[in-house]
């Protein structure tokens, strides 16, 4: 059942997920120049997040200033449409209007950010905590990390969405404690639409699909998956923008996979693994995050444990990775960060500090170097540019 369906005393009774309304931008003429921000977060801890906030950031500095927020139930990875008219928020949850099974939502985006909540679907897994929306906006794909699977939505001409059309189960089991079972951690598509690629931290594989993309089907691919090393926690996928290279961030052994990917079968071939930590350094961490930068020369990596971003140099040719750097996120549990569109500036969500911290790019070296900005934000988990 959706909202679809409900009135809205039926949707709050039910226990739904958001609440029923408008998030309003607070903007003025000085604002017009300024990039607006979302920040997914996590709701059930101390923090005692709204939900959704909207910020307004200063291209010149890259300083923040809180806008609105909109009410949710752990809106904790967000993904907008390429029209940027819609933004999809997983609701990382277990239960969905009882269901073993978590939601995903969806706003509509009107001209100055503010969001309007649309509807809600299960995403038949549990704890759904990455999504992404096809280029032609006619597909959702979920990664459900509890449900060891990656389910498919249809999504309709405005913008909601529809039951479930398929699930993709994952199985199978790796060597460590947190691999019992399959967990889903991300899916993507590849530049042209063709395959989606899923990595599993459960499994230690990256499952590669043919993506449909008039139906949005999905099927296993030619070389149905690749495996990392046992133990390493595939987390994050990215592709290197020329499309040849893929990166994947390794959770559990704190590693960064490099792989020359094919766009027309959508096979992967691994070209190295390297470590995203120090040499020396002793401590617990784990993975979380990875960008590449929009001129292909850089990579990005975030560390929870040893609290910091690891740059990489990354060789146009061989696509292996050559370390630069390790700077401190300044705030604690550093999880998703983003790159602004400018390409000027790196922001990293801590999620148990509570901040959002600024970093300036050089654009000659790839370095970071802090601008002094930091935003409180209770337990922030995924930032998005509108």
């Amino acid at each position: 059942m959706t909202i679809d369906n409900l009135s809205r005393r039926q949707f709050l009774k039910a226990g739904g997920i958001g609440v029923l309304g408008a998030f309003a931008f607070r903007t003025n003429a000085a604002d017009v120049h300024a990039r607006r921000l979302y920040v997914g977060t996590y709701t059930n801890t101390a923090a005692k997040s709204e939900g959704i906030y909207g910020y307004l950031m200063d291209p010149d500095t890259g300083a923040l200033s809180r806008a609105g927020s909109f009410k949710s139930n752990n809106p904790s990875f967000l993904t907008i449409d390429r029209g940027r008219r819609f933004l999809y928020a997983v609701n990382e949850i277990g239960d969905f209007l009882g269901k073993p099974s978590g939601g995903v939502s969806a706003y509509a985006i009107d001209k100055l950010g503010n969001l309007r909540l649309l509807n809600e679907q299960a995403t038949e897994g549990a704890d759904p905590c990455y999504v992404t929306v096809d280029e032609k906006k006619r597909t959702l794909l979920v990664a459900n990390y509890t449900g060891g699977n990656v389910s498919v939505l249809p999504v309709r001409s405005d913008g909601t969405l529809g039951m479930a059309s398929e699930v993709q189960q994952h199985e199978g089991s790796g060597s460590r404690e947190q691999q019992k079972g399959p967990h889903a951690h991300c899916v993507i598509l590849d530049r042209f639409q063709r395959h989606a690629l899923s990595a599993d931290l459960g499994i230690d594989k990256v499952l590669i699909y043919n993506f449909d993309r008039a139906t949005g089907k999905l099927t296993p691919g030619k070389q149905p998956f690749a495996e990392l090393q046992p133990g390493a926690g595939p987390r994050h996928l990215t592709f290197h923008p020329s499309g040849k290279y893929l990166y994947v961030i390794n959770e559990l052994d704190s590693s960064m996979a490099a792989f020359k990917y094919n766009e027309h079968d959508g096979t992967l071939t691994h070209i190295d693994t390297i470590s995203t930590l120090p040499s020396g350094f002793s401590g617990v961490s784990y993975c979380a995050d990875v960008h590449v930068s929009s001129s292909g020369r850089f990579l990005y990596g975030s560390n929870r444990g040893h609290n910091s971003i690891v740059v990489f140099e990354i060789d146009s040719g061989s696509g292996k990775l050559k370390p630069i750097e390790h700077v401190s996120t300044q705030g604690d549990w550093p999880r998703n960060f983003a790159i602004d569109p400018s390409g000027k500036f790196l922001l990293v969500a801590n999620q148990r500090s509570d901040n959002v911290v600024a970093f300036s790019i050089d654009a000659q070296t790839g370095r970071l170097k802090p601008t002094g900005h930091v935003e409180a934000i209770p337990a922030p988990v995924c930032l998005k540019f509108l």
